[in-house]
């Protein structure tokens, strides 16, 4: 089994709502949510809009390789309505975003798929809910 971090984002219809959809489906999916934070209200990063944005951060144990957990992530976004990706650091409204932070202690760099995530120490809103998953973690496993 594998330890994934992944951060969730929504800013458009019930946003709560979409965050407890999306971790329900990932259970399901990509495999079982050990830790979850809280979710927390955000502003929009790197784009302007008038929708806040609910984020949280989960660890699931999977099976699947981290390119099988790409996949069915998006899979979860397209089927929960989420029509396009953000490309090139051209972000937009979305009713759900999940990005794979860490997957076990590899790194990733291919074109599509990157881990450790490489904006995770820019954002706060990623870093909060990250850093209350991490609480009471082993020392050895600890990333902050």
């Amino acid at each position: 089994m594998h330890t994934v971090y992944l951060s969730l984002g929504s800013n458009l219809g019930n946003r709560e709502e979409n965050l407890r959809k999306a971790i329900v489906e990932i259970g399901k999916l990509v495999g079982e949510v050990v830790r979850q934070s809280t979710f927390y209200v955000t502003e929009p990063w790197g784009f302007e809009s008038e929708n806040l944005f609910a984020n949280a951060a989960v660890c699931c144990m999977t099976e699947y390789s981290p390119r099988e957990v790409l996949m069915l992530t998006q899979g979860i976004e397209r089927k929960m309505g989420r029509s396009k990706k953000s490309v090139d650091g051209h972000y937009s409204d979305r009713v759900i975003d999940i990005d794979i932070l860490y997957y076990d202690d590899i790194t990733v760099n291919d074109a599509d798929l990157k881990i450790p995530h490489p904006h995770i120490h820019e954002r706060e809103f990623v870093m909060k809910p990250l850093k209350e998953i991490f609480k009471g973690e082993d020392r050895k496993t600890q990333r902050f």
